[in-house]
């Protein structure tokens, strides 16, 4: 890689961002990312927000976990004030990669609920990464609202970011597994499968918690 050394060298960085081959920007994101410039913070931010491409997102947000937190950690925060659901989800993304307590007090439940499905995903799972020790009991009852939302992949994210929490989510599952709303039954019982059996399959969960709660057997705590 070319070192980032010259400011006609960053310009023409900056430029090849916005080229039209993915493979280009995929390779402009990677030497960003090896040289690591905290001058192309801004830079990176800013094309984290529309880029098109899934490949080269990580790779932005990868470039980003090269430069000092101490930068990257209130940028991303500020990003998540955004009118494009992209650049929240992708700051998320970033911030989950970082797992930087800072971005602790901006997982409140309004982002955790985000209408956007990309975006609250993105929460969990940063939420997951920055909680402080001794709240993920209070970070579990939050996610745990959102029982039942979604398809298949948006309650497997949050399935996934629960069981990281540890043991503390279950006596939340079996409150949640007596809802009197059998969706949000099915997702607890499918989590509480996962949470004994990692391994375990998440679609085959969920649709043996539906035949359980389909025939009538419920569960008993």
């Amino acid at each position: 890689m070319v070192p980032i050394n010259t400011e006609r060298t960053k310009t023409q960085l900056i430029a090849a961002l916005a080229a039209d081959t993915a493979s280009t920007r995929l390779k402009v994101a990677l030497a960003i990312g090896t040289d690591a410039d905290p001058a192309l913070l801004e830079t990176l931010v800013d094309r984290c927000g529309i880029e098109p491409d899934f490949y080269v997102r990580d790779m932005l947000t990868w470039a980003l976990t090269r430069l000092p937190p101490d930068l990257t950690v209130p940028r991303l925060l500020a990003e998540l004030d955004s009118d494009r659901s992209q650049a929240r989800s992708q700051a998320l993304h970033t911030l989950s990669k970082i797992g930087d307590v800072r971005a602790w007090p901006a997982m409140t439940p309004g982002l955790l609920s985000d209408p956007d499905d990309e975006v609250a995903r993105a929460a969990w799972r940063a939420a997951e990464a920055v909680v402080p020790e001794g709240l993920e009991r209070d970070l579990a009852e939050t996610l745990a609202t959102q029982f039942g939302r979604g398809g298949r992949e948006v309650q497997r994210s949050l399935s996934r970011a629960l069981i990281a929490l540890g043991t503390v989510i279950e006596p939340i599952l079996k409150r949640a597994l007596h809802s009197g709303d059998p969706v949000v039954a099915a997702h607890a019982a499918a989590t509480e499968r996962l949470l004994q059996d990692p391994d375990a399959a998440f679609e085959p969960a969920v649709k043996e918690a539906k035949r359980i709660f389909a025939v009538g057997t419920g569960r008993q705590g």
